[in-house]
């Protein structure tokens, strides 16, 4: 069983790798993760908004929490045996005022090189 994380050049959100054939169709996997805004980071962001443009406080803190969603994903993936990840899809839903469970998904395979 294939243990080791996936490459994320192994990663699509298409059907289909390129250059790969699926021998094994895993099931769906997925990573969530739930995240909160501290009271800092709410304030810092309140007064990003008086100035407008990107509030990078709020950027970074969804793409932290994207990230470690992928990498939950591709854990599972890989501890199903799975080499590859297609159809990969994000979501993400308020859980509570703020809260938010952001949820990365998609179809373990196991692929192999065409020849």
């Amino acid at each position: 069983m294939n243990r080791e994380m996936i490459a994320h050049t192994m990663v699509t959100t298409q059907f289909e790798l390129d250059g790969f054939r699926v021998i094994r169709n895993l099931g769906v996997v997925r990573g969530i993760i739930v995240r909160s805004r501290s009271i800092f980071g709410s304030i810092g962001a309140s007064l990003q908004t008086i100035v407008g443009g990107n509030i990078t406080l709020l950027t970074n803190l969804c793409e932290k929490a994207r990230a470690d969603a992928f990498n939950l994903m591709l854990e599972h993936a890989a501890q199903l045996g799975a080499n590859a990840v297609v159809g990969a899809r994000y979501d993400a839903t308020e859980v509570m005022q703020g809260v938010t469970e952001v949820l990365a998904y998609g179809t373990a395979v196991f692929v192999e090189p065409i020849k």
